[in-house]
């Protein structure tokens, strides 16, 4: 995998996060890439008069603890062959991490799964979906739990949707290659429906059965068509095993593939294609994202814009 240059590592926690970690600098020295580790501490509010009196510096003092604390984290990768950087940011931690990708034009963000005490094991925390919905590059949650390497990886496509993008060709080029670095299984998977198809059954509106089965057959061989010139270029075709055209909401086919297949990663866009201003993420990719126990890849077309903006 040669396309990332210049990787982002957002450690927010403690050790747990080692597992993401060794898979961000396996990742910068295949790539020959640059690698930033960087954490972020909330300020810290003092009262005016303890600051004057006793030189009280809270949240400098716990930056500078904290970078320590990276320093550690970074040591064991010493002679791995890859130099990395460590730096402590002072706010919200999805918004200094995106403006980090803004100011230094990293073009990968990664981190370890949120955890915590009352959260369901597959639910990602807050950082992690502000980031998968507003940091304009691509951006890896990975799992503590899911294999190392990746065993299999699922490839989510939507080729009729957004024929005009190239969302589905970066998502192909980025699992083709990770599966050949991983030594992984990548299958594809794409979901199709009628829209409308339950009402034209129920009420058929002057829509004859015969007709409600022409307009769906129509539509699985637009979607097969669609979806079949964007594999060619990758060597597989809807006639593969590895391919799963399923009939059905997107959500639930990407989720159920993932289960069934025991995907370690899961690669898939999370822009909609609605066009409604102020929304980051659509609605297949944040259902997807809420019901996923798997690690996911997510990226967004070229020109996405980030609501974040660099102060």
């Amino acid at each position: 995998m040669q396309r990332f240059k210049n990787i982002l590592y957002l450690a927010d926690g403690p050790e747990h996060h080692r597992h993401g970690l060794d898979r961000a600098v396996a990742l910068a020295r295949r790539n020959v890439a640059r690698l930033t580790v960087i954490a972020v501490t909330q300020p810290v509010d003092i009262d005016w008069d303890l600051d004057r009196r006793y030189g009280l510096r809270l949240t400098e003092t716990l930056a500078g603890r904290r970078l320590d604390e990276l320093e550690v984290l970074t040591e064991p990768y010493a002679d791995a062959g890859v130099m990395i950087y460590t730096q402590v940011l002072t706010g919200t931690p999805f918004i200094e991490a995106i403006r980090a990708v803004q100011r230094n034009g990293h073009d990968l963000l990664m981190k370890s799964a949120e955890g915590g005490a009352g959260r369901p094991s597959q639910a990602l925390g807050s950082t992690d979906m502000h980031l998968l919905r507003k940091c304009p590059c691509p951006v890896w949650i990975d799992r503590p739990e899911s294999a190392y390497p990746y065993r299999r990886l699922l490839a989510a496509v939507d080729p009729v949707q957004t024929q005009a993008n190239p969302v589905d060709r970066l998502i192909l080029d980025l699992a083709t290659s990770l599966a050949e670095q991983e030594g992984a299984r990548l299958e594809v998977v794409h979901a199709w429906h009628l829209r409308g198809e339950q009402v034209l059954r129920a009420d058929p509106v002057g829509i004859d059965r015969e007709e409600v089965e022409t307009l769906v057959a129509e539509t699985e061989r637009r979607h097969r068509e669609a979806l079949n010139r964007l594999l060619a270029g990758y060597g597989m075709s809807t006639e593969d095993a590895r391919v799963h055209l399923a009939k059905g909401e997107a959500a639930a086919i990407i989720t159920a593939r993932a289960e069934e297949t025991g995907a370690d990663l899961v690669l898939m866009g999370t822009l909609g294609q609605t066009g409604v201003p102020g929304l980051f993420i659509g609605d297949t990719a944040e259902e997807v994202l809420w019901a996923t126990r798997t690690s996911v890849l997510a990226v967004k077309p070229p020109g996405f814009a980030s609501p974040v903006t660099l102060p």
